[in-house]
C-alpha cells in the first residue's frame, strides 16, 4: 500500500524532463527490477537552480524521483549531497519494504549528477585506464588525480591506495 504522498508524486510528478544544457547528469539503474533514472542539474553560485529527471520504472520510482527533485531544488551542492535514501522515503511518508530500493536509486542518481558537475568543473575527465580511489569521508569513488572529493568536496589524502 502506497502513502498519499507517493500516489500524489506518482500521479503528478514534479520536474519531469531533460535539461538540454545541464551542468551535471547522473544516471542509475537496477537491472533486477528494470528501473532507470537520469537526473539533470543546473547549478548557479553553488546552488541547484534547476533540476529535471527522466524515470522509467514503477510508480514508486517515479514518486521517488519527483520527491528527490523537490528536496534538492534550491539547495547548495553541499546540502543536496546530504540527501539520503532514508530522507526520501521519510519525505514520501514511507515506501513498502519491497520498494525501498527505489529511494536508493533516486538519491544515487542525484549524487552522480552532483559528482558529474564537480568533475566537469574541475575538468577531470574519467578514463577507464585510470585507477580510482575512495574518499575517506563519504566513501565516494574518485579519480586518483583528484585533490578534492567530487562528492562531498573534502580534501583527499595525498597518498591514496587504489
Amino acid at each position: 500500500m502506497y502513502s498519499e504522498k507517493v500516489m500524489e508524486h506518482f500521479k503528478n510528478p514534479r520536474n519531469v524532463g531533460v535539461l538540454e544544457d545541464a551542468d551535471g547528469i547522473g544516471e542509475v539503474g537496477n537491472p533486477i527490477c528494470g528501473d532507470m533514472m537520469t537526473f539533470y542539474i543546473k547549478v548557479k553560485d553553488n546552488v541547484i537552480e534547476d533540476i529535471r529527471f527522466q524515470t522509467f520504472g514503477c510508480g514508486a520510482a517515479i514518486a521517488v524521483s519527483s520527491m528527490v527533485s523537490e528536496i534538492a531544488k534550491g539547495k547548495t551542492l553541499e546540502e543536496a549531497s546530504t540527501i539520503t535514501n532514508k530522507m526520501v522515503a521519510e519525505a514520501l511518508d514511507g515506501l513498502p519494504k519491497q520498494k525501498l530500493h527505489c529511494s536508493n536509486l533516486g538519491a544515487d542518481a542525484l549524487q552522480k549528477a552532483i559528482q558529474d558537475y564537480r568533475m566537469k568543473k574541475a575538468r577531470i575527465v574519467p578514463r577507464p585506464d585510470v585507477k580510482k580511489c575512495y574518499c575517506p569521508v563519504c566513501d565516494l569513488e574518485n579519480p586518483m588525480e583528484a585533490e578534492y572529493c567530487t562528492g562531498c568536496g573534502k580534501e583527499l589524502p595525498a597518498e591514496q591506495s587504489p
